[in-house]
C-alpha cells in the first residue's frame, strides 16, 4: 500500500482533541475508545458510531466542523463483543458512565445498524432521542453471510480484511474518493483479529431491527446514489421500515461519504439536529447558531466537497 494522504485537518484533530479510553465491563479487556469535543453542558449530544472497518477518528471531519459550530459531539471505537445483546449493555453502560441519559445516534453502515439495536434494546426506557443511519440496514440477512457469521472467530486477520475490502468500490473514483478509501484502508490495518472478527460477527449473525419498538424516534436515512456496498433491496428496506424518515441522498460518496463528501454530510447533520434547538435534547450550545444561518447553509447544499481526507 502507497503511503496515505492525510491532510493537515486530520493532523490537526489528533494533535488537539484527546482520545479517551474507558471501561465499563467487569471484563477490563473491553476498552472503548473515544473523542468527546464540544461544549460539556449539552446533556444529549450526537454520538457517531463507525463502520466494521473504522476507528472512531473517521468521523474527524464532523467533530471539527460541528464542535466549531457549539455541537457536542462523541465518536466512538467499541471494544471486542461477539453479540448484539452484549454490545447493547456495554453502551448502555457507558452512557450511564458519561452521565448522559438520552444522546443523538449517527451509525455508518454497521453502526447505523447496532444504534438501531441500541434504541429497540433500550425502547421501555429510551437514550436514544434521534438516529442518523448513514448507508445503513435493518437486517442482516442482506449480507447472505449469515451461517459464516460463527466462523469469523476462526479466521487470521489478513484473511478478515480481505472479506472486509471486498465490499470497498473497486471501480473508478474520483481523487477525494480514492483519499478517503486510502484513509479506511490505513483504519483497516490498524484492527486487530479479534476486532475484525467481532465486527463481522456483528454484522452477519441472524438480526433485524424491529420497526415497531423504536417507530417514534426521529430518524433521518443518509445515503448515496453512487456505488456503495448496500444494495438497492437493502436501501428500500430501510424506507419500507421508516415511512416517515427524512431523506438525506447525496449524489455520490460512495462508503464513506463522512469523509469525502464531509461538508454535505455535515449540513444534513445540522438540519437532522435542528428540530431539537430549544429543547433539552438540542444537542447545541443555545448561544452558538441561529436558525437563521442555517437557512442561509441550506442554500448552499450544491457544494461540492472538494477536500482531502
Amino acid at each position: 500500500m502507497g503511503e496515505i494522504k492525510v491532510s493537515p485537518d486530520y493532523n490537526w484533530f489528533r494533535s488537539t482533541v484527546p482520545l479517551k479510553k474507558i471501561i465499563v465491563d467487569d471484563d477490563d479487556s473491553k476498552v472503548w475508545s473515544l473523542y468527546d469535543a464540544g461544549p460539556r453542558s449539552i446533556r444529549c449530544p450526537l454520538i457517531f458510531l463507525p463502520p466494521v472497518s473504522g476507528t472512531a477518528d473517521v468521523f474527524f471531519r464532523q467533530i471539527l466542523a460541528l464542535t466549531g459550530w457549539g455541537y457536542r459531539v462523541i465518536a466512538l471505537q467499541y471494544p471486542v463483543y461477539w453479540d448484539h445483546l452484549e454490545f447493547c449493555d456495554g453502551f448502555r453502560k457507558l452512557l450511564d458512565h458519561l452521565q448522559l441519559d438520552k444522546v443523538h445516534l449517527f451509525g455508518a453502515s454497521l453502526g447505523g445498524f447496532l444504534a438501531q439495536k441500541f434504541a429497540e434494546y433500550t425502547h421501555k426506557s429510551p437514550r436514544v432521542h434521534s438516529l442518523i443511519l448513514c448507508n445503513s440496514f435493518s437486517d442482516t440477512s442482506i449480507f447472505n453471510q449469515t451461517w459464516t457469521a460463527n466462523s469469523f472467530w476462526l479466521m487470521p486477520a489478513f484473511m478478515l480484511k480481505k472479506i472486509v475490502l471486498g465490499n470497498f468500490s473497486s471501480g473508478p473514483v474520483d481523487p477525494v474518493m480514492a483519499d478517503a478509501i486510502d484513509f479506511m484502508v490505513d483504519r483497516l490495518e490498524s484492527l486487530g483479529q479479534s476486532e475484525l472478527a467481532s465486527r463481522l460477527t456483528l454484522n452477519c449473525q441472524n438480526s433485524y431491527v424491529e420497526p415497531h419498538k423504536i417507530r417514534d424516534i426521529p430518524v433521518t436515512i443518509m445515503d448515496v446514489f453512487d456505488q456503495s456496498a448496500l444494495s438497492t433491496e437493502a436501501k428500500e428496506e430501510m424506507y419500507k421500515l421508516y415511512p416517515n424518515a427524512r431523506r438525506a441522498h447525496l449524489k455520490t460518496g460512495g462508503n464513506f461519504p463522512y469523509l469525502c463528501r464531509s461538508a454535505e454530510v455535515n449540513l444534513y447533520v445540522q438540519i437532522h439536529l435542528l428540530q431539537f434547538h430549544g429543547t433539552k435534547y438540542a444537542a447545541i450550545d443555545p448561544s452558538m447558531v441561529s436558525a437563521e444561518e442555517l437557512e442561509v447553509q441550506k442554500g448552499s447544499l450544491n457544494i461540492s466537497g472538494q477536500e482531502e481526507p
